[in-house]
């Protein structure tokens, strides 16, 4: 990440460029937060609005975290470190947002403040402490901070401070052991403080075996650069949950196993009841794609009946995951074998049709042992019934598919490619 600053053009103004990198669950982006910056990695997550960073390296506590006991390394932010950091106050926006409030008076009534200034809007109490909860169970605690966020633009030597940008100061969690930039369509987002939100944003996830290589990044683009110039994806329409406003929702409307077999989804993937539940959810925090049951089984009995490498039910019962074959290796070759593993596409509204690259499906659980190793299916069946999401669309899934998120036309498009590729041209770019 270049540090260098420089004025920008309006040109560029419209833009932000971050390199993300892929660890072994989502991607991370670098916030560069503070003054003078401290640098925190956070995962990039469309599945949320808040961004919330650890806050004190002692003090900061996760709970039933062991899974992730080498992110203890991760850095924490410390307030008392930076010139421009400040409480948010509890007649904002956002601390009304926070606490998921219908009456903005309610913050600074739990703050303490007194009637006449809850009427003039003066209050300079500072916003309650929040709770926060994601889908899967995760639960974080803290406090709504402000501070400036430096973000690089499409010319990496250009950055641009935001000022005032608010974030989670988040000091104890639950299943959560490092931050999230939550890049939702609600006003806390990201892209949403940044002003992109009526633009959009793009990302090139690397494959996972590019996992903590230094050398090689994901691109994520916000802003025109994201949505110009991409008449080459298919563009499928984006839904909008009553639900849940700040989600992103494709419709999905079947799925194909090989060249011929098209499976039909419930209804519930591609619209919504009347309490808004329903649709497919674009998750990039979530790493495996979802999706519901009794639909998942019968998608599982027709990839075992199209299937003749024997199952591994040892790696299953060790993983979790459905599906495990030992597929042949050739080591003369240093090749895997697997072309009797079927493909599986997905098919959008508006006859979008997306072929899922075969290692964003089926991947290897170890290296070749015996001349052969074993592959497991990287889907999982939906667990929360009928409330919510009928399914979950996970970064695993969306390796090497360059993803672009049109809010300008309210649409998703999709192209698969080689993102490594794009990544390293990218940066040759930059480095001009």
């Amino acid at each position: 990440m270049v540090s260098g600053r420089a004025h920008l053009k309006p040109s560029e103004m419209l833009d932000m460029m971050e390199p993300l990198k892929g660890v072994r669950d989502g991607y991370l982006i670098s916030l560069s937060l503070g003054t003078p910056s401290q640098v925190i990695q956070v995962y990039m997550d469309t599945g949320s609005d808040l961004t919330w960073v650890p806050c004190g390296n002692l003090s900061f506590d996760c709970m039933d975290c062991d899974d992730y006991r080498n992110y203890k390394l991760m850095a924490s932010f410390s307030p008392s470190h930076s010139l421009s950091s400040l409480r948010d106050l509890c007649t904002s926006s956002f601390c009304v947002d926070i606490h998921s409030s219908d009456n903005s008076y309610d913050p600074c009534t739990v703050a303490g403040c007194s009637l006449i200034t809850l009427l003039r809007g003066t209050c300079p109490r500072p916003c309650p402490s929040f709770s926060y909860t994601y889908g899967a169970g995760g639960i974080v605690m803290g406090t709504l901070t402000r501070d400036n966020l430096m973000v690089h633009g499409s010319n990496p030597n250009v950055t641009r401070t935001i000022p005032n940008f608010c974030f989670g100061c988040v000091g104890s969690t639950y299943r959560e052991p490092i931050g999230i930039a939550g890049f939702g369509r609600g006003a806390l987002s990201l892209p949403s403080q940044l002003g992109l939100l009526h633009k959009g944003f793009s990302h090139c996830f690397l494959p996972f075996k590019f996992a903590n290589n230094p050398n090689v990044s994901s691109s994520l683009i916000i802003g025109d650069l994201a949505i110009s110039s991409k008449d080459h994806l298919q563009f499928t329409p984006m839904l909008r949950s009553p639900m849940y406003p700040s989600y992103y929702y494709v419709g999905l409307e079947a799925v194909s196993v090989g060249p011929v077999s098209a499976v039909e989804v419930p209804s519930g993937l591609r619209e919504f009841d009347l309490k808004g539940n329903g649709g497919l959810l674009m998750d990039s925090g979530t790493t495996y794609t979802h999706l519901p049951e009794p639909f998942y089984s019968h998608l599982l009995s027709v990839l075992q009946s199209g299937i003749s490498y024997p199952r591994s039910i040892e790696h299953e019962k060790k993983t979790g995951f459905d599906l495990c074959y030992i597929v042949p290796f050739s080591k003369s070759s240093n090749y895997v074998v697997d072309h009797l593993l079927p493909s599986i596409s997905l098919h959008f509204l508006n006859n979008v049709t997306l072929v899922l690259p075969k290692e964003n499906c089926f991947y290897a659980m170890g290296a070749p042992s015996n001349s052969s190793v074993v592959k497991c299916l990287l889907f999982q069946s939906m667990d929360d019934g009928d409330y919510g999401p009928a399914g979950v669309l996970g970064s695993f899934q969306q390796q090497n598919v360059e993803v672009v998120y049109d809010l300008e036309k309210e649409r998703i498009g999709f192209q698969t490619t080689d993102c490594a590729s794009s990544s390293a041209v990218s940066q040759g770019h930059h480095a001009k």
